[in-house]
């Protein structure tokens, strides 16, 4: 079985960069993989529901709901 990892480091202060490993996550779960998030860092910041709340990066679904697609999906969210 292939397990993807995604690493985030970004923080609330990089909106759009922060998403990405949910988002990248978020297509693995859909295409049939494992997939695994990683968050180090100022990424850590994101697990608090008041900031995920707020982040909306450019041309990507709002944080929260990519963290909930992602959970609901399965997918293992590290710190």
């Amino acid at each position: 079985m292939t397990v993807m990892l995604y690493v985030g480091t970004h923080g609330p202060d990089e909106p759009t960069r922060a998403t990405f490993p949910f988002h990248f996550a978020k297509g693995a779960l859909d295409a049939g993989f494992t997939a695994k998030v990683f968050l180090v860092g100022d990424a850590a910041l994101l697990l608090k529901e008041s900031i995920a709340n707020e982040i909306r990066g450019v041309a990507v679904p709002p944080l929260a709901d990519l963290m909930r697609a992602v959970v609901e999906g399965g997918c293992e969210v590290n710190v």
